[in-house]
This record gives structure tokens, sequence and C-alpha cells, in this order.
């Protein structure tokens, strides 16, 4: 893996700016909505039809169609957007929550579909797929030696359920090809990454999107960490971009008592729909406490909102994205939709937490960036605020609107001032890659190993940081490990731990060091 020299912050809040604009295209209610007639529409029609019948050139007029329609979108605000056939397919998938498919986790190693892990329960693993797997064909379709367009790669994977596909494997570990039949089928994305307890009274709720099973998925995490004793709950939305409305809303309804507002829309014509709690709350007593950053968009900053301005819990972190803005779904015919800005929200105070669009797109992005350079990532005084935007929560405390939700408690990036491009290597695919071509040197080191055996090895040695920085020399990155080690092996067996065992493993060793939750753990 090639890594080439780059400038990691901007990178970092590029790709912070990306998972919001996702998130962007995730929020609406309806999918449904009828277009009026008009000359412009005509106007647009004959266009096309001329340059069809009479430019001198062959021209794509579906690209043109694209380009006419982002254009027009661009004009608007930054979350009205138009998704194309391939993305609105994806997208679609990945807020329901499941897709049709082999049940592994893979990634492309020297051109080979190699699986990283098999999906607990999936076919690939009832067929008796392992991790080090290189996937050869798919039926007869060759799936190595060259680079595919992951379209087309994951075509040959996904399919309709109960569909059979005959997989020729090799397994590096035995030295030989295998023939595996499966039947494909309905493969969960999760939306909530782990639910679990981080003392013997404070459980902890990782969501990473609001999709259609988000609640669903939620309430069960929650039923188990009451069972096991939760008197406290953090929810976890740092770095969500957002997802469906009413996701958030039900969560929030689960921590607030009868009649409390919860979120208000206002649309074009005035039109304000409020949404109050339900009697049918299952933590309607118990401390709650939201973790936020500058990622944690639209219904992400509902589900804040509700919380702290009914004074039911806290909000620590840093100041969120400050997404105001509902989208709807509006098919275009042929498989592609815009979603398109339809009503604002407003938090129980009243306030709209949308930034300012008015410099266009490309500023409204970039606002990641001027927060990190004005120091607002790491002091709670640079953050800047409207005197005139000034709300009261309902024990009359003060908040603001204008610009994202600000936190009850401010916890600053982790790390040192300067450290930003480090951290942002070590959240990054990297250090998967690197540990699974450990791992895959040799796995039957691995074979059997107790986690609690794993763990306290490797404590003890600084092996493996050495071999990242040679693993990240070789590829071209310059970055210096050697003041940094216990940093660089927190994250490097954090790691090992996800691929050797689960994602609550990770989990558990990532939170021991997470300066937002040491900070949880003293209130």
């Amino acid at each position: 893996m090639k890594i080439k020299k780059i400038y990691w912050p901007i990178v970092l809040f590029s790709a912070i700016a990306l998972g919001v604009v996702i998130g962007g295209k995730l929020n609406y209610f309806s999918n449904k909505t009828t277009f009026t007639s008009g000359s412009y529409k005509s106007k647009l029609n004959k266009l096309i039809d001329f340059i069809e019948r009479d430019y001198v050139d062959q021209v794509d007029t579906d690209s043109i169609v694209d380009l006419t329609v982002n254009g027009i979108l661009e004009k608007l605000d930054p979350h009205s957007v138009y998704i194309t056939k391939n993305e609105l397919n994806q997208v679609s998938e990945s807020m329901r929550g499941d897709f049709v498919g082999i049940g592994v986790n893979f990634y492309m190693y020297k051109d080979t579909i190699t699986v990283i892990k098999p999906l607990n329960g999936g076919p690939s693993e009832k067929a008796g797929i392992k991790s080090g797997d290189r996937i050869l064909f798919a039926d007869n379709y060759k799936l190595f030696g060259k680079k595919l367009p992951n379209d087309s790669l994951y075509s040959k994977l996904k399919g309709e359920i109960g569909s059979e596909v005959t997989l020729t494997v090799y397994r590096k570990s035995e030295n030989k090809k295998l023939t595996v039949k499966l039947k494909r089928d309905v493969i969960p994305i999760k939306s909530v990454d782990v639910s679990l307890m981080i003392n013997p009274t404070t459980g902890y709720i990782k969501i990473n999107r609001f999709a259609e099973s988000t609640f669903e998925e939620y309430r069960k995490g929650l039923i188990k960490l009451k069972k096991q004793g939760a008197k406290t709950i953090v929810l976890d939305v740092r770095d969500n971009g957002g997802g469906y409305l009413d996701q958030a809303v039900q969560i929030a309804d689960d921590f607030l008592v009868e009649d409390a507002p919860i979120v208000s829309t206002k649309n074009k014509k005035g039109r304000v729909d409020k949404t109050k709690a339900t009697n049918n709350g299952l933590f309607e007593n118990g401390k709650v406490i939201i973790l936020i950053n500058e990622n944690s968009a639209s219904a992400s900053e509902i589900l804040a909102g509700a919380i702290q301005d009914n004074d039911r819990g806290l909000i620590v972190g840093r100041r969120s994205f400050g997404k105001g803005l509902v989208q709807r779904e509006m098919p275009l015919g042929d498989g592609s939709a815009v979603r398109l800005t339809v009503a604002r929200y407003y938090t129980p105070s009243g306030r709209s937490i949308q930034k300012p669009y008015v410099e266009g797109n490309e500023d409204y992005f970039n606002e990641f960036e001027k927060r990190f350079y004005n120091g607002e990532l790491y002091e709670k005084d640079s953050i800047k605020v409207a005197d005139s935007l000034k709300y009261k929560t309902l024990k009359g405390r003060t908040v603001y609107g204008g610009g994202g939700i600000i936190p009850d408690i401010f916890v600053p990036l982790q790390g040192k001032h300067g450290d930003e491009a480090l951290e942002m290597l070590m959240q990054s695919g990297v250090v998967s890659y690197f540990v699974f071509e450990q791992i895959d040197k040799n796995r039957t080191e691995f074979e059997g190993i107790s986690f609690e055996t794993f763990y306290k090895k490797a404590e003890t040695t600084d092996l493996y940081v050495q071999r990242f920085q040679d693993y990240l020399k070789s590829s071209g990155v310059t970055f210096s490990l050697s003041s940094h080690k216990a940093m660089v092996k927190h994250y490097i067996i954090a790691e090992f731990a996800r691929q050797l065992f689960d994602e609550e493993k990770y989990f558990e060793i990532r939170l021991k060091k997470d300066s937002m939750i040491l900070e949880v753990l003293k209130q």
C-alpha cells in the first residue's frame, strides 16, 4: 500500500466534511412529490433535444443532465443533493440496515479479495470460510489479478436471497485451494457498533448513523445494559453524520418524560410540526450523557439538543457540525433522485443550530478547517457565539443557536496540538491493513489464544510498534513514532483485538484511553 505525503490536518477535515455530506444525503421524510409545469422546463427539454439531434460531436446527454441538476442544487443549500442511481442503491442499502450477500469483511490485498473476518452466523462462516482466505472465483468469475471496480466486485458477491454461489478459495495457512458452495442471505449493517459496560454502573452505546434499524438495535443494547446494572447511559454520536429523523426522536423519547418537547420543524409555508415525548420511555430516571464532536450532525444534533434543552443530561465533547435542515427524497423516474431541503428543525428551546451557508458550499464545508486553525478544537473560549442567538433551557440555562450544539463540558482533541496528523493516521485504514498482515504471516501463533493472554502479552512488548514504523517507512510515510509509542501501541492492540476477537473487545481497549470517556467517569 503506497501512501503519499499529504497535509494531514486538511485531510482530516476533508474526511469529516465528506461524512457530513453523506449524512446530509440521508435525512429526509418521504419519497413522493409532484412537479409543476413551467416554461423553464420546456426550455431545458428543448436544449437537450437540440444537442442530441444537431450537435456536431457525439455527447452523453445523461451526463449533461446530471451536471445541470447538480448546478441547480448547488445554488440552493449544501444539503440539497442529486443522487445517481448507483449512489442511491448504496445509500438506501446502508440506511435500510441490511443487504443480501455472503457475509465477510474483506479488503483487496495485492489485487486479491482477502477475508479479514467472516461475519458471525453469516453464510461464509457457516460454509467454513476463515480469516485470511483469498477468494479467487465467484462461480466462474475471476476475482484476482486485476483491479475490479467496486460495483462489479460487489455485484459478484451480492445477489438474491437464497441464491447459490460457488467460491474458489485459496487458504494460505494450509497452502491449498478449496471449493465452497453457499447460499446468499440477509447480512445486517449495524448502525449501533457496540453496547457495553465501562464500569459497574455506566453503560456505553456507540451509534454510527441513524438507519431504519437504529432504534431497534439501540433498544436491545439499552435493555442488556440495564440488566447488567447500568444507572448511567453514555450515548456516543461522535462522527455520526445523521440519518432518519424519526430514529433520533424515538431514542430521545426513551429518556424524556411524557409531553417533553423533542423537536419541531417549519416548512416554506410556515407550517410548524412539533414532536413530544410519549409515556413509553425506558430510561426516564437514570443519568444520561451524550458525546458529540465536530462531525456529529443533523439527527445526532436533534438528539443532543433535546437532551440539553430539557436539562435531561450532559452534553460532552466539542461543538457539533451545525446542520438544521431536513430533506425529502424526490425520485426522478430513472432510478436517481434529489434530496431537497423542505424544512428547518428547531430544538425544544426554539433554536436553529444550522450554521450559515451564504458563502457557498466550499466555505461551508471548509469551516472544519477554520475551527482547527482558530483553536476552537482545543479551547472552549475560542468558540464564537452570537449574543443575539441566546436561548433558555427548561431550567433557565443559556444555550446558543446559529451553528451546532455547544457541549456543557468541553473536551479538546486528544493528544497535543500538532499531533493531529498522527492521530488521523492511527484512525485510518493503515493500522487495519498492518495488523491483518501481521496476523496473516503466522495465523497459528494466534489460534486458541484467550483475550486476557493476548492483552497481557501485547502490553509487555514494543515489537509491533517497531514493525509498524518499518511498515510506514516502506510505504513512504516519514512519521517518527519514537515519542508516541504508548499511543501507537494502544491503537495497534485495539485493532488486533478487533480482528482476533470482536468489536466489543476493540472498544473495551479503545475506551480505556478515550479522553471523553475519562471525562465522563469524573462526573
